[in-house]
């Protein structure tokens, strides 16, 4: 009865219609690195992250739809970067 009792509670507590968004981390496009996807659809770009924890930190992320140099990408993580479009090479040779 008291699990009852707790749940219309909770439920009460809610605002209808209320909506929450994650706070985005601010990063400034640097370069147009390519274009990416089976229709180009998707631009891979350099962007330096403006605040929180990886502040300063140049990461390669993908966007879809239409991006320039110096828009500001709201990001919801910093830990993960775009694999490189292309490949690139892999192992030995010259740096």
């Amino acid at each position: 009865m008291a699990r009852k009792m707790q749940g219309k509670q909770e439920e009460e507590s809610k605002v209808e219609g209320e909506v929450r968004f994650t706070n985005g981390i601010p990063a400034e496009v640097k370069e147009l690195v390519a274009r990416a996807g089976s229709r180009g659809e998707i631009t891979q770009v350099m962007c330096q992250v403006l605040d929180g924890r990886d502040k300063n930190k140049a990461i390669r992320r993908n966007v879809k739809g239409p991006v320039r140099v110096g828009d500001t990408l709201m990001l919801l993580e910093t830990e993960i970067e775009a694999q490189r479009v292309g490949g690139g090479r892999r192992g030995g040779g010259r740096k």
